[in-house]
């Protein structure tokens, strides 16, 4: 019995060293006939876990941590832009006299029916830059005519000022809400239907029956507006504001004068652009 046994491990050990190269498994005697079992359980080793997805995950931290170094280095300033923009509007007054700066414009009669409110236009431009993706910093400029009565009269605003607003960015749309408060000037030329030239020879002077006047005036100018996306670097731009000015002390204005004098004619504009320069791409 012992040699049998001793035969049957002797011809199982090579079978069995080369079986492990494979996978472990374990032979089971029968207890009876001291011979392997018909049928031996195996143990595979377990194969070593992949590391694909732990992969991902630190690839995307890496990503994540570059990302948060860009923008720190350039989370403040994030673009800038200039451009041109024209306008149309309706401005109004309560006085003629007001439109004109002018008190002896001839008979009541006559003053009531001259115009007090029209339509304007004009060309201005404006230059920004943009800080943290919500906010336009910048300066801006623009002059406004407004013709009356076809003899040549009008109403001519020169301004300009620091601008401030803020916008947030739907896709290539970006409406925005601002302010911008600064200086100009508001001159008045009144030339009557028919004019009266008047020569004085005795005292060799002439006198024209027209008027002129100039006003500086202090400004704020709230505006909306929304900004579209044509490519990278340009964008259309169309807003409306409405300017308020005040006069400052000592402007020539029909009756006694202050710093807080809202002048007139003014009114709503609306403007239409391009912008220039470098947008944020989110």
């Amino acid at each position: 019995m012992r040699k049998r046994l001793l035969i049957v491990v002797l011809v199982l050990l090579p079978l069995s060293l080369m079986a492990q190269k494979q996978g472990n498994y374990v032979i089971t005697f029968d207890d009876e006939t001291s011979t392997p079992s018909e049928q031996p359980t195996y143990k595979p080793q377990p194969a070593p876990q992949q590391t694909v997805e732990s992969d991902k995950e630190a690839s995307g931290k890496r990503r994540e941590d570059s990302g948060k170094k860009e923008k720190k280095s350039s989370g403040i300033f994030t673009g800038f832009s200039g451009g041109m923009m024209i306008h149309g509007g309706y401005l109004f007054s309560d006085d003629p006299r007001k439109v004109f700066s002018n008190s002896g414009l001839g008979s009541e009669e006559y003053v009531n029916s001259l115009p007090k409110r029209g339509f304007c236009y004009g060309i201005g431009g404006a230059l920004r830059v943009h800080l943290l993706d919500h906010i336009h910093v910048g300066t801006e400029g623009f002059v406004s005519t407004m013709p009356l009565m076809g003899t040549g009269s009008k109403v001519r605003s020169g301004w300009g000022g620091a601008c401030c607003d803020v916008y947030t960015t739907w896709g290539k749309v970006r409406p925005l809400i601002g302010m911008t408060i600064g200086g100009g000037s508001m001159s008045r030329l009144y030339v009557p239907k028919q004019a009266a030239v008047v020569v004085n020879t005795a005292a060799d002077s002439t006198f024209y029956n027209a008027a002129y006047s100039k006003t500086p005036f202090f400004l704020i100018d709230p505006y909306i507006g929304i900004e579209i996306g044509l490519k990278s670097h340009d964008a259309v731009l169309i807003r409306i504001d409405y300017l308020l000015p005040f006069g400052k002390s000592g402007s020539k204005l029909t009756d006694n004068v202050k710093w807080s004098n809202f002048m007139s004619p003014t009114g709503p504009r609306l403007y239409v652009g391009v912008m220039f320069g470098k947008f944020n791409k989110k």
